[in-house]
Parts: C-alpha cells; structure tokens; sequence
C-alpha cells in the first residue's frame, strides 16, 4: 500500500445547470509534505460543511487503480485528485478495507469511518448528470478517515495497517447495505456494532432499524387481531 498523491483545494464557486455552488472538489495534487489535521488537511476546506467533513469526514480516500476505468470512459487521463479524493493510493480497495481499520502513513494515523456517496458536485466536475449513478454502482467509492494522529505527509510514502478491526466490516459491505432496501435486521444491527461507523452512516442504519421494528410490531398487532376474530367466529 502506498501514497501516490496528496490532493488539496479551497472552495470556490461554480455554476452548474443555472446555479451556483460552492465546492472544493477541483483537488490539485501537493509537491512535498504537508501537515494532516484533525479536520483536514493543510490547503484544504469543505465548500458545505453541513454535509462534507467534520472529524469523521476528515480526509477521502480513493484507490489509483480506479482510474483506469474512467480513463477509459473519459477518453482521456485524468490527473491525481480528478474524483474529489484527498489522498490517491494503491493497494487499498474497498473489498478488503474494513470499517474501523487503522493505517499509518507518515507520521499521520487514519481511521476509517465510512464509504463515499457521491452527490451532484461530482456530475457538476465532469458535467454528466448520470455519472453519481455509475460511480456509486462500481462499488469502487474510496472512503472517509478520521484523523487519529496529526502529522506530516508526503506522496511515496507506505501506508501500514496498524489495527484490523475485529468486525471486518468491508466498506464494500457497508456500502452494500446502504444500497439493499430489503435488508435484514441482522446485516443493519452488524454494522451498528462496528464502534468507528460515522455518525452519520450510524444514524441512517438506526432509522431503518427502527423503521423494521415498527413494521414488524405492526405485523404482529395484524396477526394478533386475526386471530382474535377467527377464535370469535369459531
């Protein structure tokens, strides 16, 4: 595993489809090293702080190897930083990168917290309306750390597991879940076990928790009345 580029942007406007937005994801690599925060990295901010970083949404990371595919598409290469990500690495795909995981690089510590969805800020970049959409279903989305240890950073250095979660919860998996309408209690009560989970990931896996148990309480009160009717009929 290793760092290929370290990516930085400050928000700026950008109009789009007759509006005006303000985003950072027009990510331009770094030459040299530069200090990892708690909430970002130096030389970069959030254009909507609302719903982009916080302490579980400190540094993206995306996988190099992702490149290819859209290099393809593009009919073009496309320089490091092209998907929004903070930091472009090798060797850290998303089917075994687990939820919770610790990695060193540098004198930095990340911990990750949840997978990327990609909103309307990505199709604004590439003006394709439909590519959120063919991102999201390559399942290849890079993740979110949270920053354990500040520290410096610099393109070519390792990336070292530290800490395997126990749970090994896929960000793969997580997604997944994310994506399955049907899924069971089981599979959403698993990833609210994972203690690093985000926040925000946590509290949508608790709403639709919540969301099963009334169905099925609701469920129950049906079969219950039911049955209270056919004993009367009898």
């Amino acid at each position: 595993m290793q760092l290929f580029s370290v990516n930085v942007a400050h928000p700026r406007e950008v109009s789009y489809r007759g509006r005006t937005y303000l985003t950072a994801i027009f990510k331009q690599p770094v030459a040299g090293g530069v200090a990892v925060r708690r909430l970002n990295i130096d030389g970069d901010s959030q254009g909507n702080p609302r719903t982009h970083g916080g302490p579980d949404m400190a540094v993206y990371v995306f996988g190099h190897e992702h490149y290819a595919q859209w290099e393809r598409e593009f009919g073009r290469q496309l320089p490091f930083g092209s998907f929004g990500e903070n930091l472009t690495v090798t060797g850290m795909d998303e089917a075994e990168v687990a939820v919770g995981d610790v990695f060193r690089i540098g004198g930095a510590r990340l911990q990750v917290t949840e997978p990327r969805t990609p909103c309307h800020k990505l199709a604004m970049k590439f003006d394709d309306d439909d590519l959120p959409r063919r991102f999201a279903a390559t399942g290849h989305v890079g993740f979110y750390c949270r920053v354990l240890t500040e520290g410096d950073i610099v393109a070519g250095d390792a990336i070292v597991l530290e800490v395997r979660d126990p749970a090994r919860l896929t960000v793969a998996e997580v997604l997944a879940l994310w994506a399955d309408k049907g899924a069971t209690t089981a599979r959403l009560a698993r990833a609210l076990d994972v203690a690093a989970l985000s926040a925000t990931w946590r509290a949508r896996f608790e709403a639709r928790l919540k969301s099963l148990a009334a169905a099925a309480s609701a469920t129950d009160d049906d079969r219950l009345e039911w049955s209270h009717e056919r004993l009367t009929w009898v």
